[in-house]
């Protein structure tokens, strides 16, 4: 059986992957240091996968509490990278917070993966990478433009990182780049549950509709649309959390570089 580490595993997204990693015969051990999630958030795995989930409650960008915890829970034959701030907004109003968790974690992890010969990752990127792209839809083969947001900068320079890394490692890496996740598990025991108040348009509307928000405000009137507001694309949940799983599958059957 494959051990996988996952970071920020307590996360919507990490939380809903550790599901399907589980269900598809995977070890996991989470890592993740919850000052944006909840440590019970794998007591709802437990009740759905039958399985505990250990979490090291650790500040990835820590390196010596990184090392030593991913040494205590080693060996792993590979790791899902998840744990990163991803508020627009507030990258643009704190950029330097942005840029020294997402990338000072990332490289944490990346010197673990080397001194512990960990072969496989799994980056968990962003199309945010495109900027504003001059063709829809985009593709992998889509030039990336600009940044629009530090956040989406930390992104650009992660993968170029791992890509760097890649080149001189023994084992492969994949960045998996996606619009916005939606939904929850199938169950109702996971889903997007924001500790601060949500900026993602799922949760807001579902606060509207339970009544803990008065109304919901649409912005945008100048879009080439029927009235005027942008159209986005999302993508449910599981299927984000599935698409990491199968990533890591064809990663490990790799016998020669891609």
């Amino acid at each position: 059986m494959a051990r996988i580490l996952v970071s920020g595993g307590c996360g919507y997204i990490g939380s809903h992957t550790i599901v399907d990693l589980i269900e598809n015969g995977y070890e996991v051990v989470s890592i993740d240091n919850n000052s944006r999630s909840s440590a019970k958030i794998l007591n709802n795995v437990k009740q759905i996968t039958g399985v505990s989930v250990k979490n090291y409650c650790v500040n990835l960008c820590n390196r010596n509490a990184t090392m030593r915890s991913i040494r205590q829970a080693g060996p792993f034959d590979g790791i899902i990278h998840f744990a990163a701030f991803k508020s627009v907004p507030e990258s643009t109003k704190k950029p330097l917070l942005y840029y020294h968790n997402n990338l000072q974690s990332l490289l944490n992890i990346l010197k673990a993966m080397q001194s512990f010969s960990i072969p496989h990752l799994v980056f968990s990127s962003s199309c945010s990478v495109y900027g504003n792209p001059e063709k829809l839809p985009v593709t992998e083969k889509t030039p990336l433009a600009k940044a629009e947001s530090p956040y989406a900068m930390t992104k650009q320079i992660g993968e170029k990182i791992a890509f760097d890394h890649a080149a001189i490692n023994k084992g492969f890496y994949l960045m998996l780049r996606y619009f916005n996740p939606v939904g929850a598990h199938p169950s109702g025991k996971l889903g997007q549950l924001p500790l601060e108040s949500p900026e993602n348009l799922g949760p807001v509307i579902t606060e509207t509709a339970i009544g803990k928000r008065i109304k919901l405000t649409v912005f945008g009137n100048d879009y080439p649309t029927k009235d005027g507001t942008c159209v986005r694309d999302y993508i449910h949940v599981m299927d984000v959390a599935h698409a990491h799983t199968l990533a890591f599958k064809y990663l490990a059957a790799q016998t020669k570089p891609i």
